[in-house]
């Protein structure tokens, strides 16, 4: 890639987890939590059907499996959460993103899982807001990386997450003038 081109891929940068978060870098990550659902709303306001049925790069998801995929993935990362502090150490369950962004419900309207990112964004935020500085440092085995993950890193990565897929759609709109 040449200097100045932008990986469409990963149009804010690749997600890094870190040891350890302050509780002011929680408290963003929060607070991009709670905005995710308006945010993504808005990205895909007043789309055709056919600009939703648009990859965001070559061999890329649709606009509508986008957010199809980001509630797949955020119910997950929620669940993942509330066992990671019910359980010792738990080791969570994987699944096959591209094959879940492929399911029947994924050519519906994004308005579906619209509807279910805001409730679950906002219960999911109460949540992560009442987790104690312990909680914050209990961690989940994911069974395919073998890797530890604490939640303070999912938090991280969950705001990263929406910000990152949102970039997908706004990035493509501003490169198609929509």
């Amino acid at each position: 890639m040449s200097a100045g081109q932008t990986d469409l891929r990963y149009p804010i940068g690749k997600f890094t987890p870190q040891a350890s978060h302050t509780s002011s870098e929680i408290a963003t990550c929060l607070d991009q939590i709670r905005a995710l659902p308006a945010k993504l709303e808005a990205a895909i306001a007043g789309l055709s059907d056919s600009q939703l049925d648009t990859p965001y790069r070559e061999g890329g998801w649709t606009v509508r499996q986008v957010v199809h995929h980001v509630a797949d993935s955020h119910m997950n990362a929620y669940i993942r959460i509330k066992w990671t502090i019910t359980e010792d150490t738990p080791t969570i369950k994987s699944y096959f993103e591209k094959l879940w962004a492929e399911t029947p419900e994924t050519m519906l309207s994004p308005v579906v899982s619209l509807s279910l990112i805001r409730p679950l964004h906002h219960k999911f935020a109460l949540l992560l807001e009442q987790l104690s500085a312990d909680q914050l440092q209990k961690e989940f085995l994911h069974p395919e990386t073998q890797k530890h993950v604490a939640i303070h890193n999912m938090i991280a990565l969950y705001a990263w997450h929406g910000a990152h897929h949102t970039a997908h759609i706004t990035q493509l709109r501003k490169r198609m003038n929509w």
